[in-house]
Formats: structure tokens, sequence, C-alpha cells
């Protein structure tokens, strides 16, 4: 695991600050890049919450990797609303403000989570409605280089992508009927793990379609060294398979130094 290649989940790391002063931190924390669950209370902030966000990243000298695109009220159990008819306009809405924002701090992937199931709403009219979502979603990532990713989820009964399979159709749909190409599976080996996906088997055969890696450990969803995942075994996986992106700290601390298991894998450095 190269430490260069770390991004910091700001939005589970350093939650005992504001917002805006989460970057310095993960940069006094020798960090050079972070990312972040959609950081606005609406899917169309004002310009100078947007302003601000941007200016608090680069003052820190750390690079925005990836964003989520708006996904509802997280805390009461939304998560996506790019499925949801009477929803889908937020999504829509915040594309443009997040690949306006990843252009200028050199975002490479936004994550789009997928939204629960609507009770009472004929299924596949929800998965026509996200494949389409999707599709306007990567076209504007495109434009700046980057990637529309799909997560699957654990602990959410009413969320359909369990598994990796579940992502890699959707993304397949995405190609097939829009003939887009850069809808990439985020993989959160935590989440999958979870979901009992065999991360072996998806980090051996899937790794020219996963565009983004997560990590935390399970049970508990802290550091790695506190539950019983062999990441020494899935993060050598992926550098043997060839796998050259980003793997962000997407955990809950547990420990008095949230940081202290990379000198495993780095000879202490990060």
């Amino acid at each position: 695991m190269n430490p260069r290649r770390l991004t910091v989940n700001c939005s589970m790391l350093f939650t005992d600050l504001p917002l805006l002063r989460r970057p310095q931190a993960a940069r006094d924390a020798s960090f050079n890049a972070v990312e972040f669950w959609w950081p606005f209370d609406d899917a169309v902030p004002a310009d100078r919450e947007v302003d601000e966000f941007v200016t608090a990243i680069d003052d820190a000298g750390v690079r925005l990797t990836h964003l989520n695109l708006a996904a509802g009220d997280l805390a009461a159990g939304e998560r996506g609303l790019l499925s949801h008819p009477q929803r889908a306009r937020e999504f829509v809405d915040s594309i443009d403000v997040a690949v306006g924002i990843g252009d200028r701090l050199r975002t490479v992937g936004f994550n789009a989570l997928y939204g629960n199931r609507v009770s009472g709403l004929d299924i596949a009219e929800q998965d026509s409605l996200a494949v389409d979502n999707l599709a306007i979603a990567a076209r504007a990532a495109a434009t700046i280089g980057a990637q529309i990713l799909l997560e699957p989820l654990s602990a959410i009964p009413d969320y359909p992508l369990r598994l990796a399979d579940d992502a890699l159709a959707v993304a397949d749909a995405v190609r097939r009927e829009h003939r887009i190409d850069n809808v990439a599976l985020l993989a959160d080996l935590y989440h999958l793990s979870t979901n009992g996906d065999d991360l072996d088997h998806v980090l051996s055969h899937h790794t020219g379609r996963i565009g983004h890696v997560q990590i935390a450990d399970a049970p508990g969803r802290g550091e790695p060294g506190t539950g019983t995942m062999d990441f020494a075994r899935y993060l050598g996986a992926l550098d043997e398979a060839g796998y050259q992106g980003w793997i962000s700290l997407e955990y809950r601390p547990a420990l008095p130094d949230p940081f202290s298991w990379i000198a495993e894998f780095a000879d202490g450095a990060h």
C-alpha cells in the first residue's frame, strides 16, 4: 500500500472539529488528500457555502479526491435520491455543483448513493430512473475526467445494492442503455465484508472495474486492526492486481491514534 494514495474521509474522521477545519486537520496529520460526503444541507447550496468549502480545502493544501453527490438526510436513514421519483431532481441539481467543485479541486470520483426502495413503487420504475440519472451524472463527470461511483451498503435493509455484483449490474445497464462507461464500483471493504461478499473474488476479478476503495475493519467499523479483517491480504491483493486508485480511510476512530496502524503497511509513513 502506497501511503501517498491514502485519502481521508473527513465526514467520518476529525468529527470533533467543524467541517471546514477538517481539511487542515488532515494536513496536520501528514495527509495530502481528503474526501467528503455531501457537505451541504441542501442539494444546491449558496455560492458562498461552496466557496467556503473550496477555500478550506485549498488553504489546507490538500486535494479533494472524492465527493458524494447529494444523498438526502443520512441521519434519518436516507441513502441516496437518484432512484426516488419525488427526490431525484435534487440529485440532478447537485451534479453541476459537485462537478464545479471537482473541477476546482481535481476530484476524480463522485459517489452516487443509489437510494432506498420506495414502498408501493414499482421496482423496475425506480431502477430505470436510476440508470437515466446515473447517465446524466456520468456525462457531467466525464467533462472533468472523473467517474461516477456506485457503492454497496450494509445495515440498510431497503438499500438494494448489497454486493459488488449488484453495483456492477447497474453500471452495465448504464453502459448498455446510454453507451457510457465511466460508472465504476466503489469497493467499501467494510460494507462488502459485512454483507458476506467474497472479497478475494471481488479484488482479483473486478479490479479493472473498481473506481475507488474505502476501508474500515469489521465488526465495528473502526481502524484496521480493531476487527478481524485481513487487510494485509486485501491490500496486497489490490496491489498485485494492479489497482492504482486511491484508498480511503473511512472509519470511526476507536484508538487514541487512529492512524497508527498505517506503519504496519508503509514502514511508519503516512
